[in-house]
């Protein structure tokens, strides 16, 4: 197997779906109160794919 881009790695799509789908559970009205759990949760789900 032969990568040149880091964007090929299946863990760094695996990661980017995660942060995707963390975005839309956290967008359910359950978490519209809590924003500061709802921002910090997002925010480290986008730096796992963003490194």
């Amino acid at each position: 197997m032969n990568i040149t881009r880091f964007e090929n790695l299946e863990v760094w799509m695996m990661a980017r779906e995660l942060s995707v789908l963390i975005k839309e559970v956290t967008s359910a009205s359950l978490f519209e109160k809590d924003f500061r759990f709802r921002d910090q949760i997002r925010a480290a789900s986008g730096s796992v794919w963003i490194i």
